[in-house]
């Protein structure tokens, strides 16, 4: 399955501003991300969706295309999957799959775009996401705790934990870590039939690749940029080395 990638790269961030743009390992945060998309072996088209001219500016000096995303698709109040669906139109509503990135996730396993793809094409999904263990932040060690008196209960159920302390006893969850997403046109353009909510665009069969605990870095925070500068700055050095070697 050949996919159009679009990277999608808003200005606005309360978290980190200029985010998108930031450097990380000596290189603006959303060229790491076009790298990726470029990489990828079923990826014929790759477009960097903004209303930020800075990271249009590298997009293209990366030979990548660009759509210049309207102010009403890039306030706090837009959604995903409109900023996609512009973008997407603007490109001539391209044939096979949409892969969505984000401009600030800089750090991903290599071929975790093909896996996803490859996982659509054997399942016939509508959608395919990356999906990360949750480690320490298990649900079951969720709770409420009263701001005023510190009192402390159970998210769900009576018992504090599930009566679960260690690690290794919890079952396995997952979350999306905004590695990749991949949706087929029909779902991305809502024409499957699914249920109405913020995810209608993943359609109804929807599926997930998994990724390592820490192989993706999604940029919130500026403690993520700080790890994410940390693992590629290592990465390149183990590239450098083996090269050498």
């Amino acid at each position: 399955m050949i996919a159009t990638a679009i990277i999608l790269a808003r200005a606005g961030s309360r978290g980190v501003p200029g985010k998108n743009v930031a450097p990380v390992a000596g290189r603006p945060c959303i060229a790491w991300t076009i790298d990726d998309a470029c990489s990828a072996a079923n990826v014929a088209r790759v477009c960097v969706s903004s209303d930020d001219d800075r990271a249009l500016d590298v997009a293209r000096s990366m030979g990548v295309e660009t759509v210049e995303r309207p102010e009403s698709l890039a306030d706090d109040d837009a959604t995903v999957d409109d900023a996609a669906r512009h973008a997407f139109e603007a490109l001539g509503s391209p044939d096979g799959p949409v892969v969505i990135l984000y401009a600030n996730v800089p750090v991903r396993p290599a071929g975790l775009i093909d896996r996803a793809i490859e996982m659509m094409g054997h399942t016939r999904a509508d959608s395919v996401q990356s999906y990360a263990p949750v480690g320490k932040h298990h649900p079951w060690w969720t709770a409420k705790v009263d701001m005023m008196s510190g009192d402390v209960r159970p998210w769900e159920g009576e018992v504090l934990n599930r009566g679960v302390y260690r690690r290794q006893d919890l079952p396995a969850a997952y979350v999306p870590d905004g590695g990749v997403l991949v949706v087929t046109a029909d779902a991305l353009m809502r024409r499957v039939g699914a249920p109405d909510g913020p995810h209608a665009f993943f359609g109804n069969n929807r599926r997930g690749v998994l990724t390592g605990e820490g192989e993706v870095v999604d940029i919130d925070s500026r403690i993520d940029l700080l790890v994410a500068d940390a693992v590629l700055r290592e990465r390149s050095g183990a590239e450098r080395a083996h090269r050498i070697a």
